[in-house]
Order: C-alpha cells, then structure tokens, then sequence
C-alpha cells in the first residue's frame, strides 16, 4: 500500500483480526517519510446485483443497508462496533443464500429478522417504513405481536 503523504511504499506494523467483525486493522508505517496511519480491511460483498420491487436492478452497496440500520437505530444503545457488526451479520447471511442476485425484500426480511432480535424499537422503526404501515392501528397491531413474543 502507498503512503497517502507521499506515495512511496508502506509496510505493516501492526494487525489485528475482528473476527465478529470479519475485519482486519492494520497499523503502517511509510518506509520514506515514516508517516503512520490505520487501515480497515473488510470482506466485500462482490458481484452482487439487487433486484427492485420494480423489476430494475442494482448493484449491491453496504453504504445503502448502513444507512438503514442507522436510522432505525438513531439514539438508541448502540455503538458504531454494534452497527457494524450488524451489517456484517447482514452481509454474511445475504452471502449464504448465494447466487450473483437478491431481491431487496429479501434483504429487508434479513433485516427485519435481525433487528427484531437486537431491539424492538429499532425493529418497529424499521418494520413501519419497510412494511409501509398504513395507519396507527397497523402499529399497534405489531406492538402488540412484540409483547406477546416478549412473554
């Protein structure tokens, strides 16, 4: 890797693998001006194409599904290691069921599964824009399935 100062070579100093994570952190070191600077290594989902409800197609991008999950989450107990973990968590589960495509509802009930396990507010934040629930009654409806579940 080249150093982002001045573009010679770097070498590693340190590293250190985040399993839950999937992620490796790697200390470097500039060989030229020894300028010292992290970098994040993290699995990526390649070649993957999500299928809209429209029919139209796009390649899958973490940002978007990070995006989501934050809004659900927004001033709620979670650090930025929790977010992450989560949509690796996501990411991981899209991976097992294969193939070079999904249908973005098929994210969405991954995400839907895996907030509702992680925390009810942030799942029915999630659930009321992802099920586009018409009205108060709607919301309700999934509070009450959460309670009981709950008991």
């Amino acid at each position: 890797m080249q150093c982002p100062i001045c573009q010679a070579e770097t070498k590693v100093v340190d590293s250190r693998v985040f399993p839950a994570e999937m992620t490796v952190r790697r200390r470097r070191e500039c060989l030229s001006c020894r300028f010292r600077f992290t970098t994040h290594e993290r699995i990526v989902l390649l070649d993957v194409q999500v299928i809209k409800k429209d029919g139209n197609r796009e390649a899958y991008k973490r940002v978007k599904l990070e995006t989501g999950i934050r809004k659900a989450l927004e001033k709620r107990p979670f650090s930025e290691e929790d977010i992450q973990k989560l949509v690796t968590q996501i990411e991981i589960e899209i991976q097992k069921i294969g193939g070079g495509q999904i249908s973005s509802q098929k994210i969405g009930q991954i995400v839907i599964d895996k907030l509702k396990e992680l925390d009810p507010v942030a799942y029915l934040r999630f659930a009321s824009v992802y099920k586009s629930f018409p009205d108060l009654q709607t919301f309700d409806s999934e509070i009450d399935k959460l309670k009981k579940a709950d008991k």
